[in-house]
């Protein structure tokens, strides 16, 4: 697969990266970022997190703003950020900022006129994996975080595939999309009317359900605007302790739903990960 260089940063002895490339699963030209820590140039395979931002992000968001990198560049880990869904003049999109581009809340799409691009489920799981692990000096080794409704997509991703991450974890996510008004609108849209099929994208009911376990952080702000009627995390909490999931779950005051509060906390989430990742 071709990819084109659009940016390069050198930052704490690593460099983050900015590129393009055509994604036969969305059917459009997509963008990443990759960060890759001073141990990935001397030929180790360093292992990767996979970041996943929320509403209206882009792959910039998370690199410039959550100060991610000094600890990166200190654990030795790849930090990989996808857009937030396909983009440009042919892709299906919506005058809302909580559906179509900026907002493909990590599904498959199976409406149209959505389905014909809106594949960011595979995309994340399969075609971007194997596009990083066969271009850079990366391993097979794989952690994932969001926010908001890359929360969502980054606890959902890993419980339906546990084997192929090591840990997860989420800043604010939208825990329940089956019943807060974000989820109810883009399910509808992508997914349809039957509502069963909505139940495989909600964290909260995977989680309930897990067989098989994916260590879990997720941080909260209690002065977030959207806590009570879109993220839920209570009922994250209630299917953990009625699962025996193993959830680490932080409430915090004061904290809202902008990166400040992520930049707090972003180291915590890094070395969660490193545990996991580094053994």
């Amino acid at each position: 697969m071709t990819i084109e260089n659009l940016s390069i940063n050198k930052s704490y002895g690593g460099w983050h990266k900015q590129y393009s490339h055509h994604s036969k699963v969305l059917n459009c030209d997509m963008r990443f970022a990759i960060y890759l820590p001073p141990q990935a140039s001397n030929g180790t395979k360093v292992p990767v997190l996979y970041w996943l931002s929320g509403l209206t992000c882009t792959d910039q968001n998370f690199m410039q703003k959550a100060g991610a990198l000094r600890i990166a560049a200190e654990l030795g880990i790849a930090i990989v950020a996808p857009d937030t869904s396909p983009r440009g003049a042919g892709v299906a999109d919506d005058d809302g900022y909580d559906l179509g581009q900026g907002a493909g809340f990590y599904v498959n799409a199976t409406q149209a006129p959505w389905n014909r691009h809106y594949q960011m489920l595979d995309y994340v799981v399969n075609e971007l994996p194997q596009l990083i692990e066969s271009t850079f000096p990366v391993s097979d080794k794989r952690s994932i975080a969001g926010h908001s409704m890359g929360g969502h997509g980054a606890l959902t991703i890993a419980m339906q595939h546990p084997d192929r991450y090591r840990s997860m974890s989420a800043f604010s996510p939208i825990s329940n999309p089956i019943n807060c008004p974000w989820g109810k609108k883009a399910f509808s849209a992508y997914l349809g009317k039957d509502q069963a099929s909505w139940q495989h994208h909600d964290a909260s009911v995977l989680m309930h359900q897990a067989k098989q376990f994916v260590p879990a952080r997720v941080d909260q702000g209690l002065a977030d605007d959207f806590l009570t009627e879109q993220l839920k995390p209570q009922t994250l909490e209630a299917a953990a302790k009625a699962n025996g999931y193993p959830l680490e779950l932080h409430l915090h005051q004061g904290y809202d739903h902008s990166y400040y509060f992520i930049a707090n906390f972003i180291e915590q989430h890094l070395r969660f990960h490193a545990r996991y990742l580094t053994k």
